[in-house]
């Protein structure tokens, strides 16, 4: 129910349905310090080959500058008309960016709210543990981050939230006031990384 926190469990579904709703690519949105190799990217991409689809499923190795990476998501989303998006962290924070902005659907998975805050405390070496790759995560960074942070969500429609309240990196009520007026599916207990994600598969795609 829109603006109300609610805890549902994964639906099944015709999986002939999804692929006729999708119209076109699943794009995931990794988070910080993640990639292609992280374990919610693989969930759906081995859920998509197990049925026989891969081929609507993408997930791009993001730059770690926001702006890259938003022009990278954007280009992808304008080459593939009737994508949607599933955004985990600080995926989640760029996935409702674009959503916002593109009039798609996304389904954000423990997402960061105000990006440039809650990575304040980051600045330095840092090193991304899908690559391994070792880089300088600046000011700049931050200052991209807050250029892309939305003081609200104007299309709330268009959004699902996925939130586990024994997140330990994000207080997961930012995100239920933030997305106040979202479909929600607030899971007791857990953790950032949402370890129940493979069971909610069916609930994103239905969405």
């Amino acid at each position: 129910m829109a603006g109300t926190a609610n805890c549902q469990q994964g639906r099944r579904h015709a999986p002939g349905s999804y692929f006729e709703q999708l119209n076109g690519m699943l794009i995931y949105v990794h988070g910080f310090n993640s990639g292609s190799a992280s374990s919610k990217a693989r969930e759906l991409q081995g859920y998509f080959t197990r049925l026989g689809q891969s081929q609507v499923f993408l997930c791009p190795d993001l730059p770690h500058r926001p702006v890259q990476a938003i022009a990278m998501l954007s280009d992808l989303l304008q080459k593939h008309d009737g994508a949607k998006l599933v955004g985990s962290s600080l995926g989640g924070f760029y996935a409702t960016w674009l959503a916002e902005q593109f009039g798609v659907k996304a389904a954000l998975v423990n997402p960061a709210v105000h990006a440039h805050l809650l990575l304040a405390d980051e600045l330095g070496e840092q090193k991304n543990y899908s690559s391994g790759e070792i880089y300088q995560f600046t000011q700049q960074h931050l200052d991209e981050l807050a250029a892309l942070d939305l003081p609200q969500v104007e299309h709330p429609e268009n959004l699902l939230l996925l939130a586990e309240t024994g997140d330990e990196v994000l207080d997961y009520r930012d995100a239920v006031a933030y997305y106040a007026d979202s479909r929600q599916i607030v899971v007791p207990g857990g953790d950032h990384g949402f370890q129940s994600f493979t069971q909610y598969i069916p609930t994103i795609l239905a969405f």
